[in-house]
Parts: C-alpha cells; structure tokens; sequence
C-alpha cells in the first residue's frame, strides 16, 4: 500500500492540491513551511497544505474543513505567552469591553475568560460544597489520634489586597504575527517596568495602568504607524483559577531559569540524567508543579518525578525489527509497532506522539522555507543544529501538532527524522521483564528521606537563583516554606473469619491467617475440568494435591477434577475446552504453557462470553517455583472460593442495609474509541458478595446512560437477596480524568438518582457519590528523630492540604516496605447520607480491607478495585460485555 493510500485508510485524506506535500516530484523536491520561524504555526500563507477528512476529524473531535501544513518539526514560538488564556475574540474594536469590568469570576465561565483551559482548571470552577448542608460549615473529622506531617506543599505569599489585572489589546491596521505585536507593546515605558504576561490578545499586569483605556503607538522597521489600544477589562483576586493558570505560567519561567525542559507538564534536567547502561536507559529527575488555592492560602505543591528514556533512536529500532522480521510485512508490523508512541527529539527537547509513517519522503527531499527558497531536510538539520544525518533512506515520521491556545484551530502535521527521535516509555514487552523493571524501580522508588531532600534542594535552588527570585517579587510573590499539618490516624480494623475474629500481627497483611483459620462461606468444587499439556501432569497433580491440601484447612472442600492433556498451542487449549464441556462444570482450570497473551485471551473471551463459567489460569512456570507450591496453592484456592460465589472475610460494618458501588473506566486495547465500564456493587448488608456488570460505551455520556441500567439492576439483585431495598446507597467512582469533575455532576449523579428514585415507589435509597483519585501529587511524612518515614496505616488528612470548595479528604491505607506511600484523594461531591466527617472516612477506610485478592489493605476500596479488575480484564482480553450468568460472581480476577 502507498504512503498516500495508508494516510487515506485512517481518514487523513490529501487534496489534489496538496500532492506535493511531503512527496517527491519526479526530480522536483516536496514542499512544505520553514520551521525556523517561530510564526509559522499562526500564519495560513502556506505553499503546500492538505485536508483532515471528516472520518478523521470525528474521531479526533478536531473541525474537519482545516488545513494541515507540513513541516519537518513542530518548533513552538519560546516568548512567554499566555498560552491557554486567549480571548475568542482576537481582534475588532475595543469599545465592546469598556464600562464591563468585572472584580470577580461570579458567573463567568472558563470559556468566557479564555479560549482554552488546562483540563485541571476546568475542576475548580465545580464548587460542590456548598450544597451539603452537613459539611458547609466544618468538614474535618475529630476521632483518631493526632500525628504531625510534613508535605510537599510550600506557602506562596502575596499582598493583601493583591490582584490581577487583565486587559484585552486591540491593533490597528491588524497584525498577524505574534512576536511583532508583543515587541510593540513591550517597548512602551508604561509597560516596560511592570510584571507581565500576553499572548497577543490578553495581556496581564499585577499593577494597574492609570487609564481604564490606554492609547498606544509605536512605528514599525518599514516605518508603519500601528497603534495599540489596551482596555482594562477584568481585576481578578488570587483565587481566581485565571490567576492560577497564570501563576503556572510564572513557574513555567522560573523552572526555565533554573536549567529545566518542560516535557508535557513537567520539567526535567537534562543535565543531570540517571543512566541504566545495561538496559540502554536514561532517567531524567524533574519535577511535576502545581499552584492552587488551598484552605485558607495559595499554595506551590511539587513532587518527584522521571522521564524514562531509551538510548534508543526510532531508526535503530526500526532497523532492529527489520532482521528480526524480515522485510515481508515489515511495514505493517512497523507501524502497529511504533503509531501511537511518544518520542523525544534531543535537539529541541520536545515530544511528538507518533502518528503515522510516511515511506514515500526521505531526508534527501525538500520542502520550502517562508521565504520562498527550498532546502532538504539534510541541508537543514545541518544548517539549523549543525547535525549530519547519516541515514539518507529512512523514511519520516508523521505527528499532529494540535495548538495549545485553541482547540478549534488547523492541527499541523510535523516531519520528524527517526535518527534523531528517541523512545520514551516502556513498551510492554520491556514492562515484562522482571529484571529490567526492578532496576527502573530502585532509581525512581525514592525513600521518604530521599523524596524530602529533592524537594528542599529545589525550594533552595528557587530561593537562591537570582533571577527566580526577581521574577517572583517583580509579581508580588514571596516563595515561602514547607508546610506542615496536623492529621489523624483512624483506629485499625479485626479481620471476622468463620469462627475467629483476627487482630493481624501487620495491620497491612494477614495471609498468615488465610491457612489457619477457616473463611466465612464456600461452595463444594466437585464437578470441574483442568487442562494441562503433558509435559506439565507431573507438576499439575503435585498442584491439586496441594491444592485439596490448603483448601480443606480453610474450609473449602475441592475434588478431583476431570483432567485432559493436550498440545501446547492456543489453538489446542481452547479445542479441549470446547469438545469436553459440560454444562454442569462448576469451573475451568488450565495450567498454561508459556504467558502468551493468545492462551489467556482466547480461554477467558470463550469462557466469559460464549460459554460462560468461572475460569481459572495457571502458568506452569508459577508452579515450579521452589518452596513456594503452597503459598501458590493458597492464594488460587482464595481467587476460586470468589469465583464460585464464596465469602473469605469481612469487617465490622455498623451501618446497617448499606450498599457500597465501585465504578471504574478504561479504554479497550484494540479499540480505543471505546471506554469500557464497570459496575461493581455488593448485595448483602455484610459487603462480601457483589454483582458486576461490564459494557463498551463510546462516549461519556453514554456512560451516564449506562450506571442508570446498572444501578437499577443491583438494587433488584439486592432485593432479590434481602426482601428489601438499603436504606443507603454509596458510589465510589474511580477513573475521572482532569476536567471531568463536571461531567459527573451535572450527568452521572442525576442519572444514579433517578436510577435510585425508580427503583421504589414508596422512601427511595439515600445516595452518596465519592470521586477516588488514585494518582494525586500530594505526599505526607512523618518527623521520627530527625528523618522522615512514611505515615502509619490510617492516616487520614482533611484540613490545609484540601479545597475550600469540596468535601474531600485523603487516606492513606498502603503500606509501603519501599518507596513513598501515595495517598488517595476522596471527593464526596454528592451525600443525601448526611454522614459525619469521621462516619465517612472510616468506612472508606474499613472498605480498603476487603478485596479478596489480596489478604491485605489496599490503596483504594474494595468495590473500585473490583470494578477496576473487571474493565482491565474485558479491556485486554475480552473486548466484549461478559455474561449475565457471571454476575453473581468474582470470575475476573
């Protein structure tokens, strides 16, 4: 297939008059726009453009009448603009703007103040507090004993009664480029002393110009009168989240001023990489930077982070792949191999995602600079980065460049050269291996001590470098000290078994307990089948003896299976399955050869969907591990007791008729236009049996549509169990990116109620909806003589390090033998419940101990983890909604 042709296929179709554009011409070089100037991503003059095709621009949700222009890279314009903050009306008469300032953000929306925010900001405007009555006045907690915690958060101190002012700039005649506007304005002495920041429409100032309307003129090199007139059109407090965008961009500066690259969002140093030689790995240490309005104050919060890279060029890959494939079908396996990845060009420190491969340009082609004269990729990289490219056949990497101020704006198409792009990331080829990934680890695991060092080093290179410190109090910012709080650690839960109630020796841990005393409920496994190949029956029968071993000390009894033996091919487990099934097979078991993904994915797609019962795989190289058969027969009598609908333990709940729900999404690995949902809820006032339900929606709201069907559903499956429905209905939601807060409020949450309403006539279910974020860049530690260590299991934080607006609170319920532990962050932006502050923190907290997989407390609760389970589980292997006959049980994990 042509070049051409494959960019067809996924819908980027060239027009006619766009042939040239990145293809030879005969002996005729292809066109394309000079990248060396920074304007070129502004202007539309271009020699050489093609159209985004509506099948593309529907998937994208980009407009589809835009052109493209092609160049050999994205080079981004360096000037300290706005980036984000640009009003939707660049230019025309500033008359509209005067009389209409405004000193606050009520009623104003983020696309009012801005063409586009960062999706992050977007959450702060869902103010969802002030609707709980119960927590309006006082949302902390009292019960637990009082710790004293250190935290990643810094005070960013500012005037009383500072502000921000902002302004919108008109020119006439109009100007298209970017730079030369801004070099007009900031030559004027009314602006030359002043903290500043403008992205050629908006223009902040932290002090206020004399005139509400300024009149401003300046001469251009040709001798051009332009004159500028610059309107005051809204003064901002602090806590705007305009203001924090623009305090973001301050630190943006500041980083750049201490010698670090902003990569994404955050900022590495180049200059000070952690090399892994015998992985061929580079870890660049940085750091990823927050401002927010907290509490009672602004804060700066900052956290470790790394950028993993490979000594790795694309083309070397690329290359590598070739002898290890052979040149048949060398291109397809390339691109299903490379499309999608994030490379780093080493000369301009940027990322580009990897969306396509065009075979038919070469390096040796050209394209055409701004001012009309052609050059070839060859002679540009060496005019440009003084760099000799020695491969002069590979073929050029394609990226979409979308722009940073306006979503609805022409996405460029950007050259990139595979010998100077290198892979970033982890494949999960290389996430296999054991080996490597421990490496990796013991770099980037930082201990408390470790984490704490970094972040004083960096408050001390802020405060010390010079020009970091102007720039700060040129704004009227002092940058201040490490905060420390005060938070509580909730008491510790017991463990019920059937005829024992455990106090773990490890609050964390207490698999030790799973062979001593006998769990709550099981189910006979007498009718079964177990497959093996035949070289693994030896080590198959020493399993299931230890096996019935381990099951009949915790309560589970487990007969003979009927075994077959088959070959050691995909093709041969699944024949055997579908020849000796019986409908009466309480469960499948297959001993697996090697871990290829086609065993597992084929066995568990027939057995959750076509012919669905419990499945349980086993790789034989987990069964021949040394010393560890019964811990490894122990654990698989745990998971299958679950798969058939067993109870292993539980904790006090002292609310009564009580159902908990855990929702989780993803996106499906083969398609990811789809999300796949998950619906985990439990169904008895014990919180040890649960009903899921799975399905592949398209859009959010689709999934809104869905919890209606599945919460009606559960609340059935509740009262068919218990002749009744709660009294209390708690979601924990799992899986809201940035800037979907909103979405939940105003679709998810109503749906869920109406779901709750209909489902009976009489009193409904009192509903609460918790959002659980599990990456969340707040880290806490704890003083014990004169180092720091990880908090105690329990700590719960809800005051200082949380939101005015919000009901939220974070919980830390992992242990951490190495490394920081990482809290998770709760937000109750829904609760008909009325619990108290301490209620809902400890049944969260008491929740986190019952996920069956694990003997052990886990980050997050349990019906998330379920529910997170079964969406990876349809995501990667199924890729289609599971049976209604598995509701009833675990058979996921």
């Amino acid at each position: 297939m042509s070049g051409r042709a494959r960019v067809r296929a996924r819908g980027i179709a060239r027009s006619p008059s766009a042939l040239e554009v990145g293809r030879p011409q005969s002996s005729q070089g292809s066109t394309s726009v000079d990248p060396s100037n920074n304007e070129a991503l502004s202007n539309c003059g271009f020699v050489g453009t093609s159209r985004i095709s509506q099948q593309y621009s529907t998937k994208k949700g980009v407009n589809s009448s835009f052109e493209q222009v092609m160049m050999p890279f994205g080079l981004v314009a360096s000037s300290d603009s706005v980036e984000g903050l640009r009003s939707s009306q660049s230019s025309g008469n500033a008359s509209h703007y005067k009389d209409n300032i405004s000193s606050d953000d009520a009623g104003c929306t983020f696309m009012e103040r801005g063409g586009k925010i960062r999706r992050d900001f977007l959450d702060l405007g869902v103010c969802t507090r002030e609707k709980l009555t119960h927590v309006r006045d006082c949302k902390t907690g009292s019960s637990g004993i009082p710790v004293k915690l250190v935290t990643n958060l810094f005070s960013l101190d500012l005037p009383q009664d500072w502000q921000l002012y902002q302004y919108h700039v008109t020119y006439t005649p109009h100007l298209e480029s970017r730079r030369m506007r801004t070099a007009l304005l900031y030559s004027h002495r009314e602006l030359s002393n002043k903290a500043k920041a403008f992205d050629g429409v908006i223009l902040f100032l932290s002090q206020k110009l004399e005139e509400k309307v300024t009149e401003l003129s300046s001469e251009t090199q040709r001798g051009e009168t332009v004159k500028m007139t610059v309107t005051l059109t809204r003064e901002l407090p602090a806590s705007s989240p305009v203001c924090l965008q623009v305090f973001s961009i301050i630190f943006r500066k500041i980083f750049k001023k201490l010698s670090m690259y902003q990569i994404g969002r955050n900022f590495y140093k180049p200059s000070e990489p952690v090399e892994i030689p015998q992985h061929n790995l580079s870890l660049w240490p940085g750091f990823t930077i927050s401002v927010s309005q907290f509490e009672s104050r602004l804060l700066f919060s900052a956290d470790v982070s790394y950028k993993i890279l490979r000594n790795e060029t694309v083309l070397e890959f690329m290359t590598a792949l070739c002898h290890q494939t052979g040149m048949p079908g060398f291109t397809q396996t390339c691109e299903k191999q490379l499309i999608g990845f994030i490379v780093l060009t080493r000369y301009n420190n940027k990322t580009y995602r990897i969306n396509d491969i065009d075979w038919s340009v070469k390096p040796t082609h050209t394209f055409q600079k701004r001012d009309g004269t052609e050059i070839t990729y060859v002679d540009y990289y060496k005019q440009q980065y003084d760099i000799t490219l020695s491969d002069l056949n590979q073929p050029m990497l394609v990226s979409l460049l979308k722009s940073k101020r306006n979503d609805n704006a022409e996405p460029q198409m950007a050259h990139l050269i595979p010998e100077l792009c290198f892979l970033t990331g982890l494949s999960s080829r290389v996430t296999s291996d054991f080996q490597l990934m421990k490496v990796v680890a013991e770099e980037m695991r930082l201990s408390p001590l470790g984490r704490q060092q970094r972040l004083a080093r960096l408050a001390d290179d802020i405060n010390r470098n010079k020009d970091a410190r102007f720039e700060l109090e040129n704004w009227g910012l002092h940058f201040g000290c490490q905060m420390s709080l005060t938070g509580r650690v909730v008491p510790s839960e017991k463990i019920l078994m059937q005829d024992h109630i455990c106090q773990p020796a490890s609050a964390a841990d207490w698999s030790k307990d799973m062979r001593t005393w006998k769990i709550l409920s099981t189910q006979h496994l007498n009718n079964w089948l177990t497959i093996c190949s035949d070289r693994a029956e030896n080590v198959t029968e020493h399993f299931l003896s230890c096996l019935r071993r381990v099951g009949n000390s915790m309560g589970f009894k487990v007969d003979c299976p009927k075994i077959i033996k088959v070959q050691e091919t995909p093709a041969a487990f699944l024949s055997a399955i579908q020849k000796h099934f019986d409908p009466g097979f309480q469960l499948v078991m297959c001993i697996l050869p090697s871990n290829q993904q086609n065993y597992y994915d084929s066995i568990k797609k027939y057995l959750s969907s076509d012919c669905p019962v419990p499945s349980q795989c086993v790789l034989v190289r987990t069964l021949n591990k040394q010393g560890m058969m019964m811990n490894v027969a122990t654990k698989i009598a745990m998971q299958m007791t679950c798969k058939l609908g067993g109870e292993l333990w539980a904790v006090e709940i002292p609310l009564k008729s009580l159902m908990v729900v855990g929702i989780d999404v993803c996106k499906d690995a083969f398609n990811k236009g789809m999300l796949v949902v998950g619906f985990v809820a439990s169904i008895n006032p014990r919180i040890t049996r649960w009903f899921s339900r799975c399905i592949l929606q398209k859009t959010t709201t689709d999934v809104a549509d869905c919890l209606k069907v599945f919460m009606i559903g559960a609340l059935n499956r509740w009262y068919k169990h218990n002749h009744g429905l709660p009294a209390r209905v708690i979601v924990y939601r799992d899986g809201v990116g940035d800037g979907q807060l909103k979405t939940l409020v105003e679709y998810e949450v109503p749906q869920l109620l109406s779901s709750v309403a209909e489902a009976s006539s009489n009193v409904s279910s009192k509903l609460s909806v918790i959002v659980v974020r599990k990456r969340c860049m707040q880290r806490f530690f704890t003083e014990v003589n004169r180092t720091v260590q990880n908090p105690p299991l329990g700590t719960v934080v809800d005051s200082e390090a949380t939101r005015p607006e919000c009901y939220d609170f974070y919980l830390i319920s992992q242990a951490s033998c190495r490394g920081t532990v990482n809290p998770t962050y709760y937000n109750v932006i829904y609760d008909d419940n009325g619990l108290k502050p301490d209620h809902m923190q400890r049944l969260t907290f008491k929740l986190c101990h019952l996920y069956y997989n694990w003997p052990g407390l886990i980050s997050i609760p349990a019906p998330c983890q379920y529910a997170h389970k079964l969406t990876f589980l349809v995501a990667q292997s199924i890729h289609k909604e599971p049976s209604l006959e598995l509701a009833n049980s675990l058979f996921y994990l």
